[in-house]
Parts: structure tokens; sequence; C-alpha cells
């Protein structure tokens, strides 16, 4: 047996301290979400949905987000209780606020998980428009696990209206043949090829065949990490749907809805 390095002790004892903070916040219902805006490409002024984003507060009250944590928890119970809380937060924000419509993130692994079968039933049972104003978010990566079962439990909820979105895309190893048997309804672009893209040749080209894609495959698509206007400009003559990204707004755990002053306008996505 290989003795571990220190490199991998350091890591462990890392992810040790992420599973405990991550156990406590659970504990002392220290999980909240943060929302960000998505907006339409061609007119940034209308709010197409927002992204709920999955966030936990440390022992100083610090709001923690998510790729600081779930990379470690992602193969765990853990991860599955955090996708049941923000499941339950996102249905619970839906049905305080008729005119919302909210995606939240799951993984392929918390397809066959009671509590986030039991949650999502009970949420979409409770009020009828929930479901056609619900997206959920599942990364390529996680899709690629069970693709024949992600197959499966997508076309069972679509038929209750539920959309889905393959997010992240590019930045996994999705087979394209997949695309045949997939359903997904909106392929959100990584970021990776978004950044920087009006001075990037080679992501304008690769994009370009994320586009073809989704066309192909009648996808709406978004633009995930967009930080500049120039990019922004890009991105929406090159034809993408949406933009989501800081130059639009970061996610807020206080979003416009829940402040006194007008909400804005959204679109069906």
């Amino acid at each position: 047996m290989i003795a571990p390095t220190a490199l991998d002790l350091a890591l462990d004892a890392r992810d040790r301290g992420i599973v405990d903070m991550v156990r406590d916040a659970i504990r002392h219902r220290q999980v909240l979400l943060a929302y960000q805006p998505v907006v339409r490409a061609r007119d940034p002024a209308t709010i197409a949905f927002h992204e709920a984003l999955i966030r936990v507060l440390d022992e100083t009250g610090r709001i923690v987000p998510a790729r600081d944590f779930m990379p470690a928890l992602e193969d765990t119970e853990y991860g599955r209780l955090l996708d049941c809380i923000a499941l339950d937060h996102g249905l619970r924000e839906l049905a305080r606020e008729p005119g919302l419509r909210l995606s939240v993130n799951m993984s392929a692994r918390s397809i066959g998980y009671r509590a986030w079968s039991r949650t999502l039933t009970r949420g979409i049972d409770r009020d009828p428009t929930v479901a056609e104003r619900l997206i959920l978010e599942i990364t390529e990566s996680s899709a690629m696990l069970v693709p024949e079962l992600v197959v499966d439990f997508m076309a069972s909820l679509q038929r209750r209206g539920i959309t889905f979105a393959l997010d992240d895309f590019g930045a996994g190893y999705t087979a394209l043949r997949h695309f045949k048997q997939f359903s997904f309804d909106i392929l959100k672009i990584d970021g990776q090829f978004v950044t920087g893209i009006a001075q990037d040749a080679d992501n304008q080209v690769l994009t370009g065949a994320m586009l073809a894609i989704a066309d192909q495959f009648d996808m709406f698509t978004v633009a995930e990490s967009v930080e500049r206007a120039e990019d922004a400009a890009y991105l929406a003559a090159l034809g993408v749907d949406c933009l989501q990204g800081y130059h639009f707004g970061a996610p807020t755990v206080t979003p416009a809805w829940r402040r006194p002053q007008a909400r804005p306008a959204q679109a069906r996505a």
C-alpha cells in the first residue's frame, strides 16, 4: 500500500472540514438560496427566469458559495440532503411568488433519492402552477453518469410541465449520440467558452457549434458567466437566447421580489 503524501493528508483534512461545516449548517438550518437573473439576450431588461444557487453559512455567519463545498460533497449523503433543501426552498419560493420562474440545480444521483422525490411530489401537488414554472438543472457530467435513467426521469416529469436544463455544457464528456435520447429543453453553455468570446476566435467557433447542436434538437440556449458588455453583444448577435452572469446581476439572497420596490418583468423561457 502506498503511504499518503502530505498533500493527500491536507486534502483529506480540508474535505473533512467542509463536511463538518455543511453538516452543522444543515443541523442549524443555515442553508439558503441566492438568486441570479437570466435575461433575454436581445432585451436584457427582461428577465426570463432566475437560477437558485445553494449557499450555506459557516460558523462566522459568512455566506459560502456552492463551488467551495459541493465538489467534496457530490458523492455523499450530504450532497443529496443539499439537493433536497435546495428543491424545497425553491418550490416554496415559487408557491409564494406566482409570477416567478425558477431553476434549481440537482445531481443525477438524486433521481432515485426518496426524500428528494417526496419533496418534488409534495411541492407540485400542493400548487399545480409550480411545475410549469420550475426548471431543473442537471450538469453535463452528472447526466452522463446514468444517461438512460436521466432520459426516463425527464420524460416522466416533462409530462407534468417541468422544464429541464443541461448545465455547464462543454465542461463534461457528453457523448453526442445521447442527444438523440435526451430531451433537455435548455442548453446552458459553460462559462469557459463565454468569457472573452468577443475576442477569442476559438471560443467563437466552439460556441457556434454548440448553438447548432441546440438548434438541431430544438433547445433554448443560455450563455453562462457573461461579465462584459462586448461579450454580451457578441453572444446576442450570434443567436444565444439568454445570458447569465455578473454583467447582469450577481447572485443575491435578497432578490427584487422580496424588496418593497417594483418587481422586474419576467418572460417565459
